[in-house]
């Protein structure tokens, strides 16, 4: 099994315990509502357990995985759903990686029949919402187990979630788990930074494309096992759909292949827009862009220069720069 298809498979948790509870196998969903001190996973983290004891996802460095199975198996039984709190000692923290010790929450829930059991449709939904790189959240209150699917606009608090990306506890007693579309970054010219620009937003998490349709560019052999699309950026784009979850790079130089690619972005939701080029060239696109009927306020969405001020000089720099400034404007708005 290559990295890549073992990262999709651990964040594929809800699809998986679908797969297994439609395959008669039975499925439970962990998730991690609530946490204290050096947790080693942070709420929203989830385990799927199946009813052979397949497992994928983690609720802890492994430290309390064993208990949580073993609680799995007893909901198969009895359909319904539990919150456990384990305590992590600073001993068995140290063993798996952290500095101290911490308590977690695990909600618990039997996928299917029974009242308090998470239903089939909801987890249904969810994937079709995940599926569709629709923003989505499970709202679930512990307290008489009911739940519900929750979309951004529909309540403020959670809205608040989505943009932060933080699945927790509300006052009210629900647990909110936020599950947003993969993060995704679109970079236009397959050139030196790109190269340093994608190794980075990987670790990071984001979903990366690039679009150049000078093949001598975006070849395979500079960017192996990358998504490249050789087409106009514009074109490139429209197809892609970019939405709030994506960020977009340009990096050509070249206005013949940066601009049709900004004016597809300005016009879209994407969250990040940022541009190579000095002062001076982003001076000179203004004035296009301003031709071309853009407002003030549309083109002050692009950053450019592009990246933070860091002093960067080599591509691995610049593209640290860049990343960076892509997680102020997403993490800070």
């Amino acid at each position: 099994m290559t990295e890549q298809s073992t990262r999709n498979e651990h964040d594929s948790i809800p699809e998986i315990a679908l797969a297994w509870h439609r395959d008669g196998r039975g499925a439970v969903l962990a998730t991690v509502i609530e946490t204290w001190g050096s947790a080693p996973r942070q709420p929203g983290s989830q385990l799927a357990i199946s009813g052979a004891g397949e497992i994928m996802g983690s609720v802890s460095g492994g430290c309390v995985e064993g208990a949580v199975v073993t609680e799995a198996m007893e909901a198969l039984a009895d359909r319904k759903s539990r919150v456990m709190t384990f305590g992590v000692s600073d001993e068995t923290a140290f063993a798996v990686g952290l500095a101290c010790g911490g308590t977690i929450r695990v909600l618990v829930e039997p996928v299917g029949e029974g009242a308090e059991a998470l239903p089939e449709a909801m987890l249904e939904g969810l994937v079709a919402a995940r599926a569709a790189r629709q923003a989505v959240a499970v709202a679930v209150q512990t307290e008489g187990w009911t739940r519900a699917l929750i979309r951004p606009g529909d309540q403020a608090a959670v809205d608040a979630r989505f943009r932060a990306d933080r699945s927790g506890m509300e006052e009210d007693g629900r647990f909110i788990a936020v599950h947003n579309p993969p993060l995704r970054l679109i970079v236009v010219g397959a050139v030196h930074i790109a190269q340093a620009l994608v190794q980075v937003a990987r670790i990071c998490g984001y979903d990366c494309t690039l679009i150049d349709p000078r093949s001598a560019f975006g070849s395979a052999a500079r960017f192996p096992g990358e998504q490249i699309i050789e087409e106009w950026p514009d074109e490139a784009l429209e197809a892609l759909a970019p939405d709030a979850r994506t960020a977009i790079v340009t990096l050509t130089h070249d206005s013949k292949l940066d601009d049709p690619a900004i004016r597809v972005a300005l016009r879209s939701d994407v969250f990040y827009l940022g541009c190579l080029g000095s002062s001076r060239t982003h001076a000179k696109r203004v004035e296009r862009l301003v031709a071309d009927g853009f407002s003030e306020a549309e083109i002050a969405r692009i950053h450019a220069p592009v990246g933070l001020d860091i002093g960067a000089k080599s591509p691995a720099e610049i593209a640290i720069s860049v990343m960076a400034q892509i997680t102020a404007r997403l993490r800070k708005g």
